[in-house]
């Protein structure tokens, strides 16, 4: 986003209004947004005439339909979902529990599809549309480290505590190590790092000039998995993560 453009502040008021947990009052936008009243009252007004935004009487804004309208399309006409959707659901099947495809977006990664049985969705509070930290869950963390090294220097500036407490190492060497033992491997493990009780595997979906599309994941609903299901868990997904980046063109 450009911060200063028309659009970056249209932008941004949209970003307010997401991270809310309700209605956002005209006032509070005003105060931080820091635009003037009338430059406020046109850009509400453009994202309200495009569904963007809608209002209630005497509690301010919130986002708009036109929101489900676009996540709606995003399911049906993304590549990734489309490539990835059966062999989520085979997966889940084989191996009960939850599939997931994650994306990077911005320092966060979010789910933007999930595929799993009844029992084992109950167990897990990775839903779809819900941002998570980059430092958190093997669908995160294999992201993570395939992003570009000064990418992985900004957030460690910024956040060396998230890596340390993630396991992830408390100097830049360490982490490099970390993130670098990840890429050997071809996958990613962890227990309980965003729901108790549980595991995530992770593998990458890749692009063909090595960067990084997504993650695609399986959440099940028991800790401490036999090293033998663990390796046959992750040789599915990483296959089935290959055939993804194929399907969806990307390699």
């Amino acid at each position: 986003m450009v911060e200063g453009s028309t659009l970056g502040k249209a932008l941004g008021i949209l970003d307010r209004l997401a991270e809310a947990e309700g209605p956002v009052a005209f006032e509070a936008l005003h105060a931080a947004l820091g635009f003037t009243r009338s430059t406020l009252y046109r850009y509400l007004k453009t994202l309200q005439d495009a569904g963007l935004v809608t209002s209630f009487p005497d509690r301010g804004f919130a986002l708009g339909p036109r929101v489900a309208e676009l996540d709606h399309r995003m399911r049906r006409s993304d590549p990734l979902i489309a490539a990835a959707r059966p062999l989520m659901a085979r997966l889940a099947a084989e191996w009960p529990g939850v599939a997931l495809l994650c994306r990077r977006y911005r320092d966060r990664v979010l789910c933007v599809h999930q595929e799993g049985t009844l029992g084992a969705a109950r167990r897990s509070t990775y839903e779809r549309g819900l941002a998570m930290p980059l430092l958190r869950g093997a669908a995160s963390r294999v992201i993570l480290a395939h992003l570009p090294g000064p990418a992985v220097a900004r957030l460690l500036a910024r956040d060396a505590q998230g890596f340390a407490e993630a396991g992830l190492g408390a100097t830049p060497a360490a982490v490099r190590g970390a993130l670098q033992a990840i890429r050997r491997r071809g996958w990613d493990l962890t227990e309980g790092q965003v729901t108790a009780g549980v595991t995530g595997i992770a593998a990458p979906v890749l692009e063909a000039d090595g960067g990084i599309a997504g993650s695609l994941s399986l959440t099940l609903p028991r800790p401490g998995l036999p090293a033998d299901e663990v390796a046959a868990i992750a040789a599915g997904l990483v296959t089935a993560a290959r055939e993804v980046s194929r399907e969806a063109g990307l390699v």
